[in-house]
């Protein structure tokens, strides 16, 4: 409750006492009790309008699951290179896989440049 242990729970108590004072604590303590009722009474009618609106207890909700100090972008970034998406797309042809030991050469790239003097192309809609 409020990272308070028994021992400071008991030093504000009477730190309380001495500031209230002994004639007027039952009055702040009738306060204090129709605080935490109305609260209460608050809270419950929020998680009653949430389970009306949504349709769901809010007990059932996976809370975990919403966290978003889960989400490291670094892990979701290393796992996403990492996959290996074995599945080959195909449009219903059969589709001839490599083997996996067969190294790929990666197509080259092909650089156009302008010559001497020629001007960029202009795009007015990219611009």
């Amino acid at each position: 409750m409020f990272g308070i242990n028994g021992s400071e729970f008991l030093i504000l108590l009477i730190i309380g006492v001495i500031v209230i004072g002994p004639s007027r604590l039952p009055e702040y303590t009738r306060k204090l009790t129709n605080l935490v009722k109305e609260l209460r009474r608050m809270a419950s009618g929020a998680r009653e309008q949430i389970k009306e609106e949504v349709g769901i207890d809010i007990d059932e909700v996976d809370w975990k699951k919403y966290d978003p100090r889960q989400y490291d972008p670094r892990r979701i970034i290393k796992e996403a290179l990492l996959d290996d998406d074995t599945k080959p797309v195909s449009d219903g042809a059969p589709v001839a896989v490599a083997a996996v030991d067969t190294p790929t050469k990666a197509p080259e790239r092909v650089v156009e440049r302008l010559s001497v003097g020629e001007k960029a192309p202009f795009d007015a809609e990219a611009t």
